[in-house]
Order: structure tokens, then C-alpha cells, then sequence
């Protein structure tokens, strides 16, 4: 939808407007337990000058400001190079911490010691992932968001060149596992910058895209080393790795940029743009620091937001969702090789299928996620609940459900190659579209704590798959892959009341958390 600003006078609604916070009037269109976002101006009474896109229907949430500076006015190539730069460093982590599981069995020869055994550097390694988002958010609230990219891009190039470099296990694995922790910066803040720079009937549509390629980085990862170990030490896959960081380092540098901006702020009280470098170094938002939260305050965002009931159960549901992926990612490897008998190069096609899978998501939910939102408002009386992101899941399920058992019985069988490929495909495709309505739901019930919610998103995905990453090759061992799979399925369909409760309760979940916050 075309998002050129277009005003008209229209009403101000008891509930369109937020409360104000602090002395000023917060000119953002909030969400309302009672009434839901209000996306068509014609449900808001006459007198109030409301911004909307071109198409003069749909409310713009939040209402920009008249400031150039303003993110949100932004030119829209300005906008999608700033998100390239940062979908660029949210591919890298995944991309890096799964090309390990490809390089097991030549890393075990080398260090003696067994496949099993180099595995712990990946479960650490993607376990940091998601504590690094948090940790780099609740840093991005107090120092800027652009000083917190750059300086850990800067620290994932380093430690990248380390593990590549590395002698011995344990001179790889203090490496590898710091990179996980400074290279998921991006990928735990993503939500963050999508929230600043877009409205939100945009959203849904820019975190699909941005999933995408968090979704596919872990098989590229693997599609790569797998071929160049057909010719190459293992070493290369990770030196490819350092190269592809370092150019994400250097589009940083060129066209990263701040995007906070406060527009409870009248425009002369606003931080002025003196220089590119000074905020990429973060002397520009270092000077401004009074104007936004305090250290503590920064450091309790995400333990506030996380404390949420809804969050938590948001987050549980997704752990326990997404979990196998990160499992099934790190040791598939291994079941391929005892399996089929595949080396390298048939490892390497067959992470076309996952490959294939996340496109055919991302191109399916590009209308599937406004469409079903679309459907809610024209039934609301132009109005959105963020509860409506979650009805996706139920499409999603049967994909989840059917992926999981496939790959179980094609693996314990020996059903041919394809058949697991099919099974994996199915898990993966129903994985991209609930991750994007998971996403896409907390931004929309919390777009004040837009960083906080997706760093919480990010390391529940992580920590479950770093559980499932050090128990798999073990689990199928002891109870065989159908088992181990079917349990996986099961758990998947265990947690689907999660979302019926968030649909259900949702108000009643909400004031149980504000009574809940005032304690903290």
C-alpha cells in the first residue's frame, strides 16, 4: 500500500490517541484494549487533521511528524537501504553458526575428539545469538541505535576472523562463541528498526521480508560449505564468513543511520544532525543521552517487557514452535551421512529444499498476513486488533505438524532422500509463516517496546534450539528418529491453546500485566 502522506481533517477519538506521557502529546495512534487500532480515517469523527496514505482511507499509525528527520519521512529508498543494511547483518549470524554443522566431521578429525563433541561450539554459538539481541537492544535504548550496530559489527569481524584462524578446539570455540553473541545484534533488533522507520500497515509486510532471510541464512550457510569442502580445508566456509561480515561492516559504515527519533519532542528541543560519522560512533546520541532513558531505565526495558504475560506466553509458544528448526539445522548433517551415505555435495542440494521452502512462504505471506488483516478490519468497523496477526498460526499448523512426522519416518525408514526433503520443506514453510505473525503481533500490542519484544523473540528461538541442538543426535540414538520427530510434532500441536488464550483473554491478560508492572 503507497504511503504518501495524505491529510485530512478528521475527529479526535477518545480512543485514537494515546495518553499523553511526560509534557508533551504523544502523536502516535496507540493500540486500545477496548477498540483496537483504528486503520480507516472514516471511523474517526470530523475536526482532527489525521495523516493517512494516498489511497486518503488508511490511517497512518504512528502519525508522522513535519520534520525531515523524522524516520518515518524518509524517502522510501532511503528507508529499504537502511532495512537492506540491516536484513544484511541479521543474515549473518545464523548464516555462520550452521555452517559448523557441516564442518563437524573434518573439525573431529583434526581436534581428535568426536563430531558430537565440536558440536557444543555451535549450540554455544547460537545460544549467544539470541543473548547478544537482548543485550545490544537494551544497550541501543541508552546509547543509539547506529553506535550499538556499528560497534558490534565491528567485534563480530574480529572474532570471525578468530574461529576461521583458530588452533585447537579450544582456540576455536572462545572465538566462535563470541561471534554469536556480537553478530546477533542485528537480528535481535530488527523488529526495532522495521517499528521506527515504517507505519504500521506496513509491517507485516517488512518483517515477512526480513524473516526471510533470518529463515534462510541457516541453510545457505550449509549449501556453501558443503561445496567448498569438496575441494577446500573447512577452514574456507568460515574465512567466507569473515568476508561477508566485514562487507557488512562496511555497509554499515556507508549507510547505516540513526533511527530513533522522539516525536513527543518539539522540533527545537530535538537532537540535531551534525554529522555521519559522530552517530555512527555514537557521540551525537552520547550528548543527546539526557533526552532518552537513563542506563537503568534502558537495562529494565527488557526485563519489564519480558515480564508481560502476554510476551511470555508469546515467546513460549514460539520456543517450542521453532526449536526443532535450530535442532534439526545443526545435526540433519549427520543423519544424511548414516542415512543415505551422502557426503558434502549431496548435503549441499539437499538444502535446496528448506531454500526452496522459505521463498515459496515469503512470497505466499506477502499477501497471505494483509490480506487476513485486511479481512479483520473490513469485519471491525475499520479497526485492528493485534490478536488478528495470530489467526496465520492456524494455517501454519497443519505444514508443522505434517513436516515433522514426515522427516521422522522418512529418516528411521530409509524412505527415499526426496521424501525427507518434503518433510523438512513442509516444517520450514509453516516455521516462516508463524514467525511472522508471532513478530508481527507483539510489534503491533507493543510498538513502545519494538526492540524489547523482538530481542525476546530472537532468544526464545535460540535458547530452545540451542536445548534441542545438544540433545538430538543423542535423542534419536536412544528412542530413533520417528520417536524423536513424532514428539516434536506432538509438542508443536501441545502449545496451539497458547494462542487460543491470547486470542480469548487477551484483555484480561493485559490489566493482570499493568497491575503486575507497577511492582517493578
Amino acid at each position: 500500500m503507497d504511503t504518501d502522506l495524505h491529510v485530512v481533517k478528521e475527529p479526535q477519538s477518545a480512543t485514537a490517541y494515546a495518553e499523553t506521557e511526560g509534557q508533551t502529546l504523544d502523536p502516535e495512534l496507540r493500540y486500545d484494549d477496548s477498540e483496537g487500532y483504528i486503520l480507516d480515517v472514516n471511523q474517526i469523527g470530523p475536526n482532527l487533521s489525521t495523516k493517512t496514505a494516498r489511497d486518503g482511507q488508511t490511517v497512518l499509525i504512528p502519525q508522522p511528524s513535519d520534520a525531515s528527520d523524522d524516520p518515518l519521512n524518509w524517502s522510501q529508498a532511503k528507508k529499504h537501504i537502511v532495512l537492506a543494511v540491516v536484513i544484511a547483518c541479521t543474515f549473518l549470524p545464523d548464516y555462520g553458526s550452521v555452517t559448523g554443522a557441516i564442518t563437524l566431521i573434518p573439525q573431529a578429525a583434526e581436534y581428535g575428539i568426536t563430531p558430537d563433541e565440536v558440536n557444543h561450539s555451535q549450540s554455544g554459538n547460537q545460544f549467544m545469538v539470541g543473548a547478544g539481541g537482548v543485550v545490544a537492544v537494551m544497550l541501543s535504548a541508552y546509547f543509539g541505535r547506529l553506535p550499538v550496530l556499528f560497534w558490534f559489527m565491528v567485534i563480530a569481524t574480529a572474532t570471525a576472523a578468530g574461529q576461521a584462524g583458530s588452533h585447537g578446539f579450544n582456540g576455536f570455540f572462545v572465538p566462535r562463541v563470541l561471534n554469536g553473541f556480537f553478530a546477533g545484534a542485528a537480528q535481535g533488533s530488527g523488529l526495532m528498526f522495521i517499528k521506527d522507520m515504517f507505519f504500521l500497515h506496513e509491517h507485516a509486510r517488512k518483517i515477512n521480508i526480513w524473516q526471510a532471510f533470518v529463515i534462510l541464512s541457516p541453510y545457505l550457510g550449509p549449501l556453501f560449505a558443503s561445496f567448498m569442502l569438496t575441494q577446500l580445508s573447512w577452514r574456507w566456509p568460515f574465512w567466507i564468513y569473515t568476508i561477508e561480515t566485514g562487507l557488512c561492516l562496511i555497509a554499515v559504515i556507508i549507510w547505516g543511520e540513526e533511527t530513533y527519533y522522539d516525536r513527543r519532542l518539539p522540533a527545537e528541543k530535538q537532537p540535531p544532525h551534525q554529522s555521519h560519522l559522530l552517530r555512527l560512533i555514537g557521540v551525537e546520541q552520547w550528548r543527546s543521552r539526557h533526552l532518552r532513558n537513563s542506563f537503568g531505565e534502558a537495562m529494565m526495558r527488557a526485563v519489564r517487557t519480558i515480564s508481560r504475560p502476554v510476551v511470555l506466553l508469546a515467546n513460549f509458544y514460539y520456543m517450542f514452535t521453532f526449536a526443532w528448526v535450530v535442532g534439526i539445522n545443526a545435526t540433519l548433517a549427520l543423519f544424511l551421512t548414516s542415512s543415505y551415505g551422502f557426503g558434502p555435495k549431496q548435503i549441499g542440494f539437499f538444502f535446496f529444499a528448506p531454500i526452496v521452502a522459505t521463498i515459496l512462504a515469503e512470497a505466499i505471506g506477502h499477501y497471505l498476513h494483509d490480506t487476513l488483516a485486511r479481512l479483520y478490519v473490513r469485519s471491525h468497523r475499520g479497526r485492528l486488533e493485534p490478536e488478528a496477526r495470530l489467526s496465520v498460526i492456524y494455517i501454519a499448523l497443519p505444514f508443522l505438524l505434517t513436516g515433522l512426522v514426515v522427516l521422522g519416518f522418512a529418516l528411521e525408514r530409509k524412505w527415499h532422500y526426496m521424501v525427507t526433503a518434503v518433510g523438512w520443506g513442509l516444517y520450514v514453510f509453516g516455521t516462516m509463516v508463524v514467525s511472522v505473525g508471532i513478530s508481527a503481533y507483539l510489534l503491533d500490542a507493543y510498538p513502545l517496546e519494538s526492540g524489547e519484544v523482538g530481542a525476546w523473540i530472537n532468544f526464545s528461538r535460540t535458547a530452545g534450539g540451542f536445548i534441542v541442538a545438544y540433545l538430538q543426535v543423542r535423542w534419536v540414538d536412544k528412542v530413533g528418529a520417528e520417536a524423536c520427530f513424532g514428539t516434536q510434532a506432538a509438542v508443536c500441536a501441545a502449545v496451539v491453546p497458547i494462542v487460543v488464550v491470547l486470542q480469548v483473554f487477551r484483555k484480561r491478560l493485559r490489566i493482570w500485566e499493568k497491575r503486575g508492572l507497577k511492582t517493578l
